[in-house]
């Protein structure tokens, strides 16, 4: 496995192409891999796959993040949008994730960031089938994470002295922002609709905590194949870090 940091050249038109487009940015991630095609991210259900994720710090500080089973060849990404005439060494860097990820223990307590796609699924006619739909607001964002941690091997570290005139889910050090309902655009691929345009709508929301490790197999296999849905428009990759402080 392998973790890999991209930082865009947010003054380039390539770079703010690619990040008003979630299916422009997974073609182009896509397109570090030879051997994969950009519809198959590799893995399946529960294995480990091609995951990423964009970090916007500041406006001039934007960050691609890519977790994979190879070792990404990102030319043109810098060509497109990085400082391609920059010296060797500035374009991207990728550091080996699997000594990491195998270093895991329980107890132990990490700081993580996680884009993720949260819905549930609900029916909305008594006989209809089950359709995903999604959470909208912060608190029902921050529970449908709650209710994915013991699968996923971690408990969010909860709040010392919780205000307990709160909602449970206010209780934990987890914080919901960069909340998007955007979406997007794509060519409609119905016949009768040739060269017009519909709208994926995808929500999205980036959750920073604390957590503590309780299962590391489990966990190992979330940070590797990703948590929840819309994986190829930048969602369910989550990093852990040193917890600081």
């Amino acid at each position: 496995m392998h973790l890999t940091r991209f930082r865009f050249n947010t003054h380039r038109p390539g770079a703010r192409k690619l990040l008003s487009s979630p299916q422009a940015m997974h073609a182009a991630v896509m397109g570090g891999f030879p051997d994969l095609l950009p519809a198959d991210p590799g893995g399946g259900p529960g294995q480990a796959r091609v995951l990423w994720r964009v970090d916007r710090n500041a406006r001039a500080e934007v960050f691609l993040y890519v977790v994979s089973p190879d070792r990404p060849e990102l030319t043109h990404l810098v060509e497109q949008a990085g400082w391609p005439h920059a010296e060797a060494g500035s374009g991207w860097q990728t550091h080996e994730y699997g000594g990491f990820l195998s270093r895991l223990e329980a107890g132990q307590t990490w700081a993580f960031r996680l884009t993720a796609n949260p819905v549930h699924s609900i029916r909305h006619k008594d006989g209809e089938d089950t359709k995903p739909t999604a959470h909208v607001t912060p608190r029902h964002q921050a529970g449908w994470l709650l209710k994915k941690q013991e699968q996923c091997g971690f408990e969010v570290v909860r709040a010392k002295d919780p205000d307990p005139a709160l909602p449970e889910v206010d209780g934990y050090e987890l914080l919901v922002h960069d909340r998007n309902s955007a979406g997007f655009d794509k060519p409609d691929p119905r016949p009768e609709r040739k060269g017009k345009r519909m709208r994926v709508p995808v929500v999205t929301a980036t959750f920073d905590g604390r957590l503590t490790v309780t299962d590391p197999e489990a966990l190992r296999r979330a940070l590797s194949a990703g948590i929840g849905r819309a994986k190829a428009y930048g969602c369910g990759l989550m990093t852990l870090a040193p917890v600081s402080g």
